[in-house]
């Protein structure tokens, strides 16, 4: 076995043994009861943005050349292997833990998912319980570095590509994320509003991709002149309509201070209608962005 590889497996099992030491903590913060409607609409939103990711792959391996179709759909579903198991040991907790003067979360809060149940978070997860909160969270930190793949597709090895999810993840994603979404990030208090990923997801993805594009510079096909066929248009139209599905779970939660309210709860009629609208259109102009890049 390569050596490296060996390496990495080492630090799966030792991740493997650190689970099974650190045992379930008590949650030192409770909030109220659970909302048993709350609770099932974010469930359901939750698997509508784990399609995204799929449906991504399916995207991104239509337009690229035949012999990278396989890799370029790998690079999607890998993310969600790497990002859950960062997630689980410290992600969750560098995003939403313990706010160090609003810039970055305590990596001790919820290491190993410690203190991550069925019991509610006043300030996080009010009315739905916490676990559920973050796997939700944990699909947007899955499909941010997908997204950056467009931008690199059929130009990197693989575990070049698996290092760059870890740095990217720990030292993008999260401080990103704490920022924006924690009650104490220094963003959210100067009233910084991020409601579907806007800022973290496709700011921090737009921005990377681009520096990627840029240090890579052109491809020698471009440079000779070569025309370049899609694989498979089929599959960019499959997974432009799980991406435009699953982004009704992504934009229909709001994010201004609980999370758990579903939209037939907000306060005004007129939300969902035009949430649903603005769901809509952001899909579609999206789509025409991606397939223009």
């Amino acid at each position: 076995m390569n050596r490296k590889w060996a390496i990495l497996f080492g630090i799966l099992a030792l991740l493997t043994v650190g689970a099974l030491v650190f045992r379930e903590q008590a949650p030192t913060v409770k909030g109220g009861p659970a909302d048993l409607g709350d609770t099932a609409w974010l469930l359901t939103a939750t698997g509508l943005v784990l399609l995204m990711t799929p449906g991504l792959s399916f995207f991104y391996a239509g337009m690229v050349s035949t012999k990278n179709v396989i890799s370029t759909m790998l690079q999607s579903f890998i993310a969600l292997g790497v990002v859950s198991i960062l997630w689980v040991v410290v992600g969750f907790s560098l995003c939403f833990g313990e706010s160090f003067h609003g810039l970055i979360g305590n990596p001790m809060t919820y290491f190993m998912f410690r203190a991550v149940g069925a019991a509610t978070h006043p300030d996080l997860a009010p009315t739905i319980p916490l676990v559920v909160f973050a796997m939700f969270q944990l699909k947007f930190a899955v499909i941010t570095p997908a997204l950056i793949t467009g931008s690199f597709a059929e130009r990197v090895r693989f575990s070049a590509y698996l290092l760059f999810i870890f740095l990217f993840t720990i030292f993008i994603y999260c401080p990103l994320a704490h920022w924006t979404w924690h009650p104490q990030g220094f963003l959210r208090q100067w009233g910084v509003l991020d409601f579907a990923g806007g800022t973290v997801v496709h700011m921090s993805a737009g921005f990377a991709a681009l520096a990627a594009a840029i240090v890579l510079g052109r491809r020698r096909s471009h440079k000779e002149g070569d025309v370049h066929a899609p694989a498979n248009i089929p599959y960019v139209l499959l997974g432009t309509g799980m991406l435009w599905f699953g982004w009704f779970g992504l934009t229909l939660v709001p994010r201004s201070g609980r999370m758990g309210r579903p939209p037939w709860r907000s306060r005004r009629r007129t939300w969902p209608r035009r949430r649903l609208c603005w769901a809509g259109s952001s899909s579609t102009v999206r789509g025409v962005a991606c397939r223009r890049r």
